[in-house]
């Protein structure tokens, strides 16, 4: 009850309260290629924009999905339970699968996955000029469809002051980030360069669960009045030790921080049970203008991606791994190497003419993903010669991505405008084999056509929006090892938005209304394959529905509010689960007509508020609310992440000189409260000795932790 009251009284203060002076803050330059890939202002979407500056308030070491976790409809949750190493973001309950990133307009989602993997891109933000989250379908993109919602990250703004800026932040946990950062501001009237190193360790909540995180960014430009080339270059190495197996419910109670990666290992767990992954990123982008009406952009990209997953593996039988000189019951400890080794690759480009009432975008893209995935391993005891590094199974994948959109919108008057979108885009995916399944292969091709249409109506300082987006994507590299026989359908859907926003000087107030349906989503369902594994399930239907609030004011010099509601119900309907039968052998199902999505909390609601009691000294109170979440489909309450509502408080002061022209400091202080919570977790159940057992796993998040900060701008 006092989460509702906390909602609505936060949106009965900004709805109250409009009335101060014009802000007169000058709009930001953006960058060119990045706006086809964007909603606008008039764009029927709904969506969060997040400037430099606020970027940089929540930018203190942690990954990118803690920096976004404030904005609507956003969950953020961390293997290591402190937000620094492998970390997940979900939108509207969608997983990071079903969320389409770009970095400057160009697809960053693994190919294969379609995951994004944040950790490889550590201290991206700090480099960030501009991040856009849009929320369902929103426009046509670049790579992997958007099936909840995208996230557009631009690091290509144009910074016309010199700066230098040196930040400082240790804390908690043995938490460590140093940063360096350099604009060069435009010299010899056309050129710039922009460069960054970053720094970042920690010990993690959870044991062993360490992070070793480096990455640099560097970018030069060139600009005159019609046309601007840019090159960049930036990437990051990343050393892990895994915590993704999570705490046995059994212990939380007494030992939240276990980890049980490692332990296979008699006497001690190994000590490098880490995963290792170096990515680096190039892009170059060229922009032209022919005239007031018309623009023209095109860029070319590569990301080199390599590294692996170290694991110790006791008394393993060697047949297992295709090693028969030994005889065909011999077993021995091993240490074994995961790898993956990739280029991706590939061209976006846009033309753009906009004139009087019309705007019209034509754009697309394609890539190429030639993927390698190997495995390394050496014997700790072997009873005869043995080649080290033995590669136990080598295969290949392949994915090509091509697509086309058209943007038009058509102002009919100074109140009224049109938006349709129109995709079209071809998915080719082979590979030659799994690990655990060598002879199954795959050749697929996908073609997919994805329409958007809507209207804005916006007078004075209203705005009144609805649309309607379709939306179809491809299965990922592990749904098509579900079997030999069949394989699984894209997924599609149907997403329909509508809303109204107020804005006025410093305050805004908006609602959203989404009714998101899904055919054929995929889902775990339990069920095991032909070939062995637990795969995902397509269902026929299922949807989201929800209604999302959100608002800011600056009620006075001294006090801002911020804050955002969602409201929503996620239901999967018509399926059934399976669980393993260790007494009968096989499976048992249980058939459902209707259950929760797993993941999907019912009501998520975020307050900031930010206090300037002194000068130069600024306050910020963050609080977060989440609903339960199940942990799989079927609504138990046996299998759930409880509600939580957690605080963390930051106080900054800023100092001002000639030669320093400002020194930041600041403390914050997460999860104020110590409030014992978890963000993430896994079940499964099964029958033995007559009984129906359950086990879950979860990802605790640490208590009260401290992080304390010094930044220099010179």
């Amino acid at each position: 009850m006092k989460i509702y009251i906390l909602c609505f009284g936060m949106l009965i203060i900004l709805s109250t309260s409009f009335g101060q002076k014009k802000n007169n803050d000058s709009l930001m330059l953006e960058p060119v290629e990045i706006i086809t890939v964007k909603a606008t202002e008039k764009n029927p979407f709904a969506k969060t924009n997040l400037s430099k500056e606020q970027i940089k308030k929540s930018n203190i070491g942690q990954d990118l999905p803690f920096i976004l976790s404030n904005t609507v409809s956003v969950v953020a949750n961390s293997d290591a339970g402190n937000g620094v190493g492998y970390t997940g973001i979900r939108l509207r309950g969608s997983d990071a699968t079903r969320i389409n990133v770009t970095l400057n307009g160009i697809p960053y989602n693994d190919a294969e996955s379609l995951g994004t993997f944040f950790v490889d891109m550590p201290d991206v933000a700090s480099s960030a000029g501009s991040i856009q989250i849009q929320r369902g379908v929103g426009t046509s993109a670049n790579g992997a469809g958007s099936f909840g919602g995208s996230i557009n990250i631009s690091t290509n703004e144009i910074n016309k002051a010199k700066k230098i800026e040196l930040n400082n932040v240790a804390g908690s946990f043995g938490t460590l980030k140093n940063s360096l950062l350099f604009n060069s501001g435009i010299f010899k009237k056309h050129f710039l360069i922009d460069a960054s190193l970053s720094r970042i360790s920690s010990n993690g909540f959870i044991d062993r669960a360490f992070a070793k995180l480096k990455s640099f960014y560097f970018s030069s430009a060139y600009l005159d009045k019609k046309n601007s080339l840019r090159f960049n270059v930036f990437g990051g190495k990343e050393k892990t030790y895994q915590a993704w197996y999570g705490v046995n419910e059994n212990l939380l109670g007494s030992n939240r921080s276990y980890n049980i990666a490692g332990t296979e290992k008699q006497d001690s767990p190994y000590e490098n049970e880490t995963d290792n992954y170096t990515q680096t990123h190039y892009q170059l982008f060229y922009n032209h203008k022919y005239n007031n009406y018309l623009k023209y952009n095109i860029a070319l990209f590569l990301t080199r991606g390599n590294g692996y997953y170290e694991q110790y593996k006791a008394d393993q039988k060697l047949t297992k791994y295709g090693i028969s000189n030994f005889g065909s019951s011999a077993t021995d400890n091993l240490i074994r190497k995961l790898w993956l080794d990739n280029y991706f690759y590939g061209t976006i480009f846009s033309l753009q003419y906009d004139k009087r009432k019309t705007h019209i975008i034509v754009g697309g893209g394609y890539n190429n993903y030639d993927g390698k995935h190997f495995g390394t391993l050496n014997l700790l005891n072997p009873i005869f010669d043995f080649t080290k590094n033995y590669k136990w199974y080598n295969k290949t994948s392949s994915k090509k991505d091509a697509s086309l959109y058209t943007k038009w919108s058509y102002s009919f008057s100074n109140y009224f405008e049109t938006f349709v979108d129109v995709q079209v885009r071809n998915v080719q995916y082979t590979n030659d084999g799994y690990r655990n399944n060598p002879n199954l292969t795959i050749n697929k091709n996908f073609n997919f056509l994805n329409p958007k249409i809507g209207f804005t109506f916006y007078k004075a300082n209203y705005k009144i929006y609805a649309s309607y987006g379709k939306a179809v994507k491809e299965p990922n590299r592990d749904d098509f090892e579900t079997s030999i026989h069949s394989q699984p359908l894209p997924e599609k859907l149907h997403d329909i938005e509508t809303g109204i926003e107020y804005k006025k000087d410093k305050r805004t107030l908006g609602v959203n209304f989404y009714y998101m349906f899904y055919s054929n989503q995929l889902v775990l369902t339990g069920s095991i394959n032909d070939v062995g594994a637990y795969n995902r399930t397509n269902i026929a239907k299922s949807y989201r529905a929800g209604i999302e609030l959100f608002g800011t004011a600056q009620l006075s010099k001294k006090f801002t509010i911020n804050g955002n509601c969602t409201f929503s119900k996620n239901k999967v309907k018509n399926f059934t689960v399976y669980g393993d039968d260790y007494d009968n052998g096989g499976q048992f199902s249980t058939f459902y007509k209707e259950a929760d999505i797993s993941f999907s909390p019912n009501l998520i609601s975020s307050l900031s508020l930010y206090i300037k009691p002194l000068k130069n000294t600024e306050i910020i109170i963050n609080s977060k609310y989440v609903g339960k979440q199940f942990l799989d489909n079927t609504s138990n309450n046996n299998r759930k992440l409880k509600d939580y509502y957690t605080q963390d408080i930051r106080v900054g002061y800023n100092l001002f000189g000639k030669k320093i022209k400002e020194v930041n400091l600041f403390l914050q202080a997460n999860n104020v409260f110590s409030k014992l919570y978890e963000t993430n977790g896994y079940t499964f159940s099964y029958i033995y000795g007559g009984t129906l057992n359950t086990e879950n796993y979860y990802f605790p998040m640490a208590p009260i932790n401290i992080l304390v900060g010094v930044n220099l701008k010179l």
